[in-house]
């Protein structure tokens, strides 16, 4: 169990307010500064990786691998049943629990002899609300 600090304590909350989405450590430090809070860039770096590692909170490397983003993890689940969807002009997350994807992880392990791992596989594009408003990739 982490050690619970007012700073982990905003974090958390901050990603519970913000749960169909994944912020990057970025974006949880300037949502907490214009909430007013007093709090370094660092310590937002090191508390998200606790709260991660207590698993409180789901971490995803960025498509580049390089940056991570961050989402809240209702009740501590994982997050590996399902694969995910992650819309590049909003943000927004979908949990994409779908029998036919499901099907594709069948196919990809007796085909390919690979197995995929669907709580860590994002499938990057646009949203319904982003791709009705004409947005573009």
């Amino acid at each position: 169990m982490a050690y619970k600090t007012r700073q982990s304590t905003e974090i958390l909350s901050l990603l519970a307010q913000n749960k169909e989405r994944h912020l990057t450590a970025e974006e949880v430090y300037l949502l907490l500064k214009a909430k007013g809070e007093t709090i370094g860039q660092t310590t937002v770096y090191r508390q998200l990786e606790r709260l991660f590692s207590d698993g409180r909170v789901r971490k995803f490397m960025g498509a580049d691998g390089r940056g991570a983003c961050f989402q809240y993890a209702e009740n501590g689940e994982v997050c590996r049943a399902h694969y995910h969807l992650k819309c590049v002009s909003c943000g927004c997350l979908l949990h994409a629990e779908c029998s036919f994807l499901n099907t594709l992880s069948e196919h990809i392990q007796k085909e390919h002899g690979f197995t995929v791992d669907n709580g860590r596989t994002v499938f990057y594009g646009l949203c319904a609300a982003c791709a009705e408003k004409g947005e573009q990739m």
